[in-house]
């Protein structure tokens, strides 16, 4: 989960936006690792001899999967860096852990992310469903999870440890596959006062856009992709959390008049993406003109649904 961020750059033809592409956590680590090993050889010293600061700095970008796997069997030093709670900031969980009630007879797992699970329990020798997964990687982060993308299939339980664990967290991603997350979520808001960026699946966004409103006072960011989006959803909006800045429905259900509420009263909004969405055409004069003040706006792909009548 991520800003969006571009680059702009002059051209004979007028403005050129490029965005910035992510850069792998294993690239990260393989630059990372090839001018350590330069220096190392010029200079006739060890990998435990690496200043454990910027050791530190950089293994937190790696990514879980290589913190749990590759990282701690270089050396003893890098195991113990690896253990620091700064390297566990930013936890961007696999898609898929074993859900708490299959057994672990019947998960064979040919899904995305089986490769990491599987090296996972080879490696340690543990099966762990998702629950235990999540708390023992908050465990490693001491309170000081900032980032936090939560695995599918998450539970209540898990979610009110992470709730209870990460008091600074600034970011949080439900996703698509916690669909019973998403309904409980209201329960555990208010302990996030820090936070910052917030990306859901499909919810109804009425029952919690006024308590984010209500305990989330530095919000800018909200992602909601596939919602039902209608005047009730919209004033909840307009009403409680007027000054976002970037705001995600794509692929949303719209009743036309709820958008043209919201592009009137969100004012501060400088991204909004509504893009492949119902409801509207992504020609349609009077939503191009109302968004025509967001810096980057994207409707491309909306339609209005025709409507067959019987017998046509």
């Amino acid at each position: 989960m991520y800003l969006p961020v571009s680059l702009k750059s002059k051209h004979p033809s007028g403005t050129k936006t490029f965005d910035l592409p992510d850069i792998h956590p294993i690239f990260l680590q393989f630059f990372f690792a090839a001018s350590v090993s330069m220096s190392f050889r010029m200079e006739g010293r060890k990998w435990e001899d690496t200043n454990k600061d910027i050791l530190v700095n950089v293994l937190g970008r790696v990514g879980m999967e290589s913190l749990l796997l590759d990282v701690p069997f270089v050396c003893k030093s890098w195991y113990k860096a690896s253990r620091e709670p700064q390297c566990w900031e930013h936890l961007v969980f696999p898609t898929f852990i074993k859900p708490d009630d299959i057994d672990d007879i019947c998960w064979e797992p040919e899904i995305p992310d089986s490769g990491f699970i599987q090296r996972l329990e080879m490696t340690y020798q543990e099966n762990l469903s998702v629950t235990e997964f999540v708390k023992l990687i908050v465990n490693r982060s001491c309170g000081k999870a900032r980032i936090i993308e939560l695995p599918g299939g998450c539970t209540e339980e898990a979610l009110e440890y992470v709730a209870n664990e990460c008091p600074r967290l600034k970011g949080l991603a439900v996703g698509s596959y916690n669909e019973f997350i998403n309904g409980i979520i209201v329960k555990f808001i208010s302990k996030w006062k820090n936070l910052e960026m917030l990306k859901l699946g499909k919810y109804d966004l009425k029952e919690i856009i006024p308590q984010i409103g209500l305990h989330c006072n530095n919000l800018i960011w909200l992602s909601a992709p596939y919602t039902y989006i209608g005047k009730e959803e919209a004033s909840a909006l307009v009403s409680s959390l007027s000054e976002l800045k970037y705001l995600d429905l794509h692929g949303g259900n719209f009743e036309k008049e709820a958008l043209v509420m919201i592009l009137q009263g969100c004012k501060q909004l400088v991204y909004l993406d509504i893009s492949k969405s119902f409801g509207f055409n992504d020609d349609d004069p009077e939503i191009l003109k109302l968004a025509s003040q967001i810096p980057a706006f994207m409707c491309e792909g909306s339609m209005v649904i025709p409507v067959i009548e019987p017998g046509s």
